[in-house]
């Protein structure tokens, strides 16, 4: 689904985030062959239109490409301020290795269950696609130790880390993120960051009738509500400070007012209770702030 909708978003004029790969994994998997991947074939998106305006593919869409594009500013700028290691935690069909223009040494370790990253490998493989970092896939479950698998992959605790949990940490039981986010601090050297996405508590009924949730339910087949983790969630940003990370926490609507696209707030709002929070040892978190457009 999040592939589908940067595919989808790579072709809307002043794209947030394009991805090429993207609508060749929607294509290859059984499930998803017939799932849009242009504008066009939005429910508004003919004659025109985008298609923003579509619960699913606009405004559900749009929440992914804003991420998508916050997230890889992010790290970049990690990557610029020193961190040659990048950790894709719970990586999906994630192409940030082949898409991204990254600085010269910079190595992305992906890190999933072995059959995403075996159908992601057989994707790349007949595409062609090269990457523009060295990319190591590592093969794991994320909610149990993992940390052995990724230094036997390379990895070097010593030097600093930009770590990404995007679209992870919703699903994960809490004590696995508790884990998690313990070992990401036992391997960070100074100079590392950590981005990561939550959902605030569980969420009213009201909002969970939004159409957004209702959308991907019937159009899909894709519960959503079905998979977040319903346990009460740990302050894992607490949990940071305490550990001696800088932290800051803002919601996808501040990063609408600033890059002047992207989804705003609504009534009983799907969105009104994910929260991206950027953390470092020895890094400013977050992106530098700018005035938006629009």
């Amino acid at each position: 689904m999040v592939a589908a909708a940067r595919a989808i978003e790579s072709h809307r004029p002043g794209a947030l985030a394009r991805d090429p790969l993207a609508e060749h994994f929607v294509r290859a998997a059984r499930a998803s062959a017939h799932w849009p991947v242009h504008p066009r074939d939005v429910p508004g998106g003919g004659d025109g239109g985008d298609g923003a305006e579509d619960p699913l593919w606009g405004r559900l869409g749009g929440y992914f490409a804003l991420r998508t594009r916050t997230l890889d500013d992010h790290l970049l700028r990690a990557a610029r301020l020193g961190a040659r290691q990048v950790v894709l935690l719970g990586a999906g069909l994630d192409a940030r290795a082949h898409r991204v223009d990254w600085p010269s040494g910079t190595t992305v370790f992906e890190l999933d269950r072995a059959r995403v990253l075996a159908f992601k490998q057989q994707v790349l493989d007949r595409i062609g696609a090269r990457p523009t970092a060295r990319r190591v896939p590592v093969a794991c479950d994320l909610r149990l130790d993992w940390a052995g698998a990724l230094t036997a992959a390379g990895f070097r605790p010593g030097e600093p880390t930009a770590w990404l949990a995007e679209g992870l940490l919703l699903y994960l039981p809490a004590a696995a993120e508790r884990r998690l986010v313990a070992t990401v601090d036992r391997l960070s050297a100074a100079g590392s960051s950590l981005a990561y996405e939550v959902k605030l508590g569980m969420e009213p009924s009201a909002v969970r009738r939004n159409p957004v949730y209702l959308a991907a339910r019937d159009r899909l087949g894709i519960d959503l509500l079905a998979l977040f983790d319903d346990e009460p969630r740990p302050d894992t940003a607490a949990d940071l400070t305490a550990r001696g990370w800088s932290t800051v926490t803002r919601t996808p609507f501040d990063f609408t007012r600033h890059y002047g696209r992207g989804p705003r707030p609504e009534p009983d709002d799907a969105l009104a209770a994910n929260r991206w929070t950027f953390a470092a040892r020895g890094l400013l978190p977050g992106p530098r702030r700018r005035r938006a457009r629009g």
